[in-house]
């Protein structure tokens, strides 16, 4: 899925949990890396957030 995302919606970064190591791993995998941190959600709650950006 994330492949199709990639090639047909132009999808190149995306946000993860950093409380979820298999996730960060799984989209380092493919090619993805960390261009910044917060330690709020989008919501303002205490979720540290990753955002990661497609490398080419």
């Amino acid at each position: 899925m994330l492949l199709y995302g990639i090639e047909k919606y132009k999808v190149n970064d995306l946000a993860v949990n950093e409380d979820n190591p298999q996730a960060i791993d799984f989209y380092e995998y493919m090619r993805f890396k960390v261009y910044q941190r917060n330690e709020l959600d989008d919501q303002g709650k205490p979720y540290p957030v990753l955002y990661m950006r497609l490398e080419k």
